[in-house]
This record gives structure tokens, C-alpha cells and sequence, in this order.
């Protein structure tokens, strides 16, 4: 499976499941229910999609241009910290507001979010790869 047809699965699953780990956790770290945090959650999902898809997209072209194409786990963590360290940029803010705390308070509460989700992307790009093949950027050019 290759080009927008592998993105959209990808981001799908990996935002529905994603989704579901955001408002658990968040909702366990604040002491509120998952009714309060399920919304934060939607929008954070929201967020990410859009920058995920974009972030992949980037990451593609980057990594179609390089010497070597192969998929090292190397790269693969390079791919899982990069998106998250970026995507905290726009979810930091959107929690502190939604919760009415401060950027700190928001930074401590998606602290274990941080630290899980990089590990959850590298396990899921490497069980998507496995599940539904790599894509061209990272297949080996013909000869």
C-alpha cells in the first residue's frame, strides 16, 4: 500500500488509538474523569492528525533524498521524537488553557505523555510497516 491511501490508514490508526491513550492518561494524571479530559482529547487528536500527516509527508521527502533509504531504527526514532518534540509545541498551550493551569503545570501533566508517545509511535510505525509494508521513500531504488 503506498501514497495517500497508506498516510490516511496510517494517521487513522494511529490517532484512534493515540486518542484513546490521551484521554486515559490525562485523565488519570489530573484526577478528573475521562468526560472532562475526552474532549481535550478530540481536539488534541484534531491537532495531531493534521500535524502528522503533515510531519510524515516532510519526513518522506527528507527521507527519499538520502543516500540511503533504509528504514534503521536510527531513523525510526528519529521520526517518533521529531513529531512528538514538535508536536508539543502546539499542545502544551491548548492544555494549560483548557485546564486553566500554567505552561509548566501543562508541561509536568503531559510529561508521561511526552515519554509514552514516542515509544508508542516507534512500536506502531514499526508494527504498521510490518502489517502493511514500507513505503516507496523507504524502499531501495531499482537497478
Amino acid at each position: 500500500m503506498q501514497g495517500v491511501k497508506r498516510k490516511l490508514l496510517y494517521v487513522s490508526l494511529y490517532e484512534v488509538i493515540g486518542m484513546t491513550f490521551s484521554a486515559l492518561g490525562l485523565a488519570l494524571l489530573s484526577g478528573t474523569s475521562p468526560g472532562s479530559t475526552g474532549p481535550l482529547a478530540v481536539i488534541i487528536t484534531t491537532i495531531a492528525v493534521t500535524w502528522n500527516f503533515i510531519y510524515t509527508t516532510l519526513f518522506e521527502r527528507w527521507e527519499s533524498r538520502q543516500p540511503s533509504r533504509t528504514r534503521t531504527v536510527k531513523r525510526r526514532i528519529a521520526h517518533a521524537v521529531g513529531f512528538q518534540l514538535t508536536l508539543i509545541v502546539f499542545l502544551i498551550p491548548l492544555i494549560a488553557w483548557w485546564m486553566n493551569i500554567s505552561l509548566v503545570q501543562a508541561f509536568l501533566l503531559d510529561a508521561a505523555l511526552i515519554i509514552f508517545i514516542p515509544c508508542y509511535t516507534f512500536a506502531f510505525n514499526w508494527l504498521f510497516d510490518r502489517t502493511f509494508g514500507l513505503p516507496m521513500s523507504a524502499l531501495p531504488d531499482p537497478v
